[in-house]
């Protein structure tokens, strides 16, 4: 196959020199008046520039069905599940107002879908069956300093009683022994057991270790007279005997400082064809910003996010069973900031590239590395380039699949950071000792880059910020093409629409992309004028739809087992020179764990091709995926739904 980007960059140079003939013979007076934006339009619609470039497209949905969508996630039926919950907006939270959309791109309709609770930041993954587990959100949305009226924070409920948990009711009180003053706690909590802690050599008993509950707790009035210096130790009101004796609190500064958002616990499975979220068990842990990622058993891991307190979770990972619905702790403790991205390789064990969306301790579980979930080992990988600025970066595994390479694009500096970093870096961890080495730049230091892996096995990037959410009017209109044969970015037509902070890209079926969301902290330079989230899509046509007519990919089996063969009608069969297996995403805040395009193997006969899927089950997970044939033009099929049972 002729190398894409270079066929791209003559067809460029082709093109301006068209361009710089035809101007010449215009009037020139007449040129000025047309202004820029008129000759920008007339340039990039002229057929040669959308060959060489792709094109931009806004779609303007009606006002009653726009929306803050933050989640966004492609479904087998060829809709977008397109999730606002709360859409960022404390209006909506306060008056339960929770949004999702599902839109038919094709047919360009759109449905209102009843969202049962606050999906705000929560997190997804495909599952086996074609449905879409969600997990986590908004129990409350953050407090900043100055907002704050109760002073307030973590209280620990020590239980020293071996022989019974203690549930403590919403509205608990607990005073300190010190300073006298009490606090009182928002939610219930149940407190385990105390664990028996015996001597391993003589078998005598030593002591018991206390079980322990967390808790949000704030002061019963307004005012800084009510915040605490130092920690104490909390007596538990309403409790009497052993229970009096047996438990007791200890918390830190409770303060007026600012306050996280919450998460919760709750767990939906949405069901495309019922086209509707159906509730299971929640996780054990509530989760705000977690990620989910499926292990090679279909059972997926859940990681990270904000507790129902506004404290990161404490490394208490868990796993989600489609077949029983219910979750269970993982065996070891491991911690991760809010939104790791977390894939799944081939071997089975799990890669962590760094990225992250945000929350958690500048020095606690950033490096990059392989974790072995059973045994909980991790070895860190070395390498990368700009390791404080991975933050807000983006993580894509390079098509196809099997060559388990993955690319970190851009990034920023923990929390609101004005650095951002114009670095690629790509890994092969086929490699006995893998490392980072850096790819092609960025044009500039990049927040939020959107990347979306594209049937010809180049990777479509774009997007971004320089500053945190587009501060300073820094969004970047620029979007580039990755070839991961020749290491090289070719730039391509700029996007309409600036896009930073809850955005994301999906590949479509017919080959092209969608582009959603984006929430700037401000829209003007001087950052005077707040921000207003972006509720406008747009769909970007690459320039391989302009190259010629679409092979023709026709019906065939509708299951293909691992291993196995499946035969697919397609127009002038000896022009197909590759097929793939790509996995649908399901996307935000920079994170999409499900993407990944696999190479299958492919002999032709006539007007039909065969494909064979690989055997291994880690690399080819459980589910629904789109099978795209291309030709020798880099031109994709448009693709037909296949499932891997």
């Amino acid at each position: 196959m002729r190398d894409p980007s270079s066929r791209r960059r003559a067809r460029r140079i082709a093109i301006g020199t068209a361009v710089v003939l035809a101007l010449a013979g215009m009037n020139g007076p007449w040129l000025w008046r047309v202004g820029s934006e008129k000759y920008h339009n007339y340039k990039i619609n002229k057929p040669e520039y959308k060959a060489a470039n792709g094109h931009w497209k806004v779609v303007e949905f009606p006002e009653e069905y726009r929306q803050n969508t933050i989640h966004a996630s492609l479904l087998h039926t060829g809709k977008i599940l397109m999730v606002a919950g709360s859409g960022n907006n404390q209006k909506n939270f306060d008056e339960k107002k929770f949004d999702t959309r599902l839109w038919d791109p094709e047919k360009n309709t759109i449905k209102k879908i009843p969202t049962p609770t606050d999906l705000f930041c929560t997190g997804h993954t495909q599952l086996a069956d074609g449905k879409l587990l969600i997990a986590g959100g908004t129990k409350r949305y953050e407090k900043l300093k100055g907002d704050v009226t109760k002073a307030g924070g973590l209280m620990i409920v020590h239980n020293e009683n071996p022989d019974r948990p203690i549930t403590l009711p919403a509205g608990t009180k607990f005073t300190g022994k010190k300073n006298g003053k009490t606090f009182v706690s928002k939610d219930p909590v149940v407190v385990e057991r105390a664990k028996k802690v015996f001597d391993k050599r003589t078998g005598a008993f030593l002591r018991n270790d206390p079980g322990l509950g967390r808790i949000y707790v704030e002061a019963q009035a307004t005012g800084a007279k009510y915040e605490t210096g130092t920690q104490d130790n909390y007596r538990v009101q309403g409790l009497s005997g052993a229970d009096a004796r047996n438990t007791y609190g200890i918390a830190q500064k409770l303060a007026l400082d600012k306050k996280d958002f919450q998460g919760i616990k709750d767990t939906f499975e949405f069901d495309p064809v019922a086209e509707k979220y159906i509730k299971v068990d929640p996780m054990n842990e509530a989760r705000w910003y977690p990620t989910l990622t499926t292990l090679t058993d279909g059972k997926v891991l859940s990681l990270s996010g904000l507790d129902e307190i506004g404290q990161l979770v404490p490394g208490k990972n868990e796993v989600y069973d489609p077949k029983t619905k219910k979750w269970t702790y993982t065996k070891k403790i491991r911690q991760f900031p809010t939104y790791p991205a977390i894939f799944q390789l081939a071997n089975g064990k799990l890669f962590y590239s760094g990225s992250n969306a945000g929350y958690g301790p500048a020095d606690v579980g950033r490096d990059p590395g392989v974790w072995d979930l059973e045994t909980n080992k991790f070895k860190k990988i070395p390498g990368m380039s700009d390791p404080d600025l991975l933050e807000t970066s983006n993580t894509v595994e390079l098509p196809p699949a099997q060559d388990q390479r993955y690319m970190v694009v851009g990034g920023g500096g923990v929390g609101e950071s004005t650095e951002a970093s114009k670095k690629t870096r790509i890994v092969d961890l086929k490699k006995r000792d893998p490392r980072f080495v850096d790819g092609p730049e960025l044009s500039r230091g990049t927040r939020y880059p959107q990347a979306s892996i594209l049937p010809d096995d180049s990777v479509l990037v774009s997007g971004g910020s320089e500053d945190y959410r587009g501060r300073g009017a820094s969004n970047i209109h620029e979007a580039r093409l990755y070839d991961p044969r020749k290491n090289t970015f070719d730039q391509v037509a700029d996007p309409l629409v600036g896009r930073n902070y809850h955005s994301g890209s999906i590949l479509l079926p017919d080959g092209r992309v969608m582009f959603f969301g984006s929430d700037s902290l401000y829209d003007d330079k001087a950052n005077t004028k707040p921000g207003s989230f972006e509720q406008r899509v747009e769909i970007y046509t690459p320039p391989y739809l302009y190259h010629g007519e679409q092979p023709a990919l026709g019906a065939g089996p509708k299951t293909l087992k691992r291993g196995a063969s499946g035969t697919f009608p397609v127009r002038d069969a000896s022009a197909i020179k590759s097929a793939r297996l790509i996995r649908p995403s399901a996307t935000t805040h920079v994170t999409d764990i499900d993407q990944t395009s696999i190479a299958l193997d492919m002999k032709k006969s006539g007007d039909e091709v065969t494909v064979t899927v690989p055997k291994n089950r880690s690399l080819v997970e459980s589910g629904w995926y789109m099978l795209f044939v291309t030709n020798a033009e880099g031109v994709p099929s448009k693709a037909q739904w296949v499932h891997v049972p």
